[in-house]
């Protein structure tokens, strides 16, 4: 079944109920969300066998977050107890043409202040096929960074495939930062994700005569970016999703995999929104899940994309579909009819 081991930051969600905004708020929805959590709860409501490795602090926050992933049969076996606070962030859900807002709240966590003697990767990589991170995860502190690398040379030694989805965060780190580290972590990566602003971001591509905030996508732009990603760093794939936004509620969705000079693009959803955080994650997963299950690319890129369309409906970070529920979508069955 392949085992699948992700690394990175759980944080707690905290929300206003529906779309209020924070002004507006006497109360927050509490949950739990981050990057590579999220494509862990994905793979393993696929069915997959899936590791979270984090540092949590020994207090019963992180035992709440250790509990809300081991609900989801995601294993936390390797995670490291320590540190003193668990990280945060207040979402703002948009609505129309008011964007949604993220405010981190996540200096001094745990997994920030790590240090690398606290992962045996020897150990926590054994019998491994796959490992996946994010750019989010380095951004945390040099040494996070530095423990990343680590991971990422045994994944070398054992013959782990590797995923990266790079996911800028401007709130964290600098373009200029991001690009000397990812440029480094990317040399061990087999799988690069990236959206239609990660790779301009991180390392200055960008597609020719693009408009993403007028809803306008250049096919062969992004097969051109592909094409130089994986010239640049020996990238196996590359998979870039394709978000046409047209309001914080209503998105078309898309996405594209490369790989020797041939694009696959997906077929595109119109998506209205219920909650898009966890959307790209969903998508990493989907893809991983394909690649690990021996589908071609045409059907990787159409199975992540149809779950990346189902998260889009789903309140919080996690994405709570099953293998049928995406190959239904997958056959055209996007009705929303009720299933009797």
């Amino acid at each position: 079944m392949g085992k699948i081991v992700c690394f990175g930051e759980l944080m707690l969600r905290l929300n206003p109920a529906g779309y209020l905004r924070f002004e507006q708020a006497n109360a927050f929805e509490a949950s739990f969300g981050g990057g590579e959590a999220n494509v862990a709860v994905s793979l393993a409501h696929f069915g997959m066998d899936a590791s979270f490795v984090s540092k949590f602090p020994a207090h019963s926050i992180g035992d709440m977050g250790i509990r809300a992933l081991r609900a989801e049969d995601v294993s936390t076996k390797d995670i490291v107890r320590g540190g003193e606070r668990m990280g945060i962030y207040y979402l703002e859900k948009g609505a129309s043409q008011r964007a949604s807002k993220v405010i981190y709240d996540r200096k001094y966590s745990s997994i920030s202040m790590a240090e690398r003697a606290d992962f045996n990767w020897e150990a926590i990589l054994d019998g491994a096929d796959w490992f996946h991170f994010t750019g989010i995860t380095p951004a945390l502190s040099d040494t996070v960074a530095e423990i990343t690398l680590d991971a990422l040379k045994v994944c070398k030694t054992k013959g782990i495939k590797v995923s990266c989805d790079l996911n800028f965060r401007k709130k964290l780190w600098s373009s200029e930062k991001a690009g000397k580290v990812m440029g480094e972590l990317c040399q061990y990566v087999d799988v690069c994700i990236a959206n239609e602003e990660d790779a301009e971001k991180v390392f200055g591509i960008k597609p020719d005569h693009n408009d993403v905030e007028g809803g306008k996508l250049n096919r062969e732009g992004y097969i051109d970016v592909a094409k130089k990603l994986s010239d640049r760093f020996g990238f196996e794939k590359v998979a870039i999703t394709l978000r046409e936004s047209i309001s914080a509620n209503d998105n078309n969705w898309a996405a594209m995999l490369y790989e020797n000079g041939e694009a696959y693009f997906s077929k595109k959803y119109a998506v209205h929104i219920v909650d898009r955080v966890g959307g790209g994650d969903s998508f990493g997963a989907g893809l991983i899940y394909g690649l690990l299950n021996g589908y071609d690319n045409q059907k990787t890129i159409e199975f992540a994309v149809a779950a990346s369309c189902l998260k889009h409906s789903i309140e919080t970070d996690f994405n709570y579909v099953s293998v049928e529920e995406v190959s239904t979508l997958m056959k055209g069955d996007g009705s929303g009819r009720v299933q009797r």
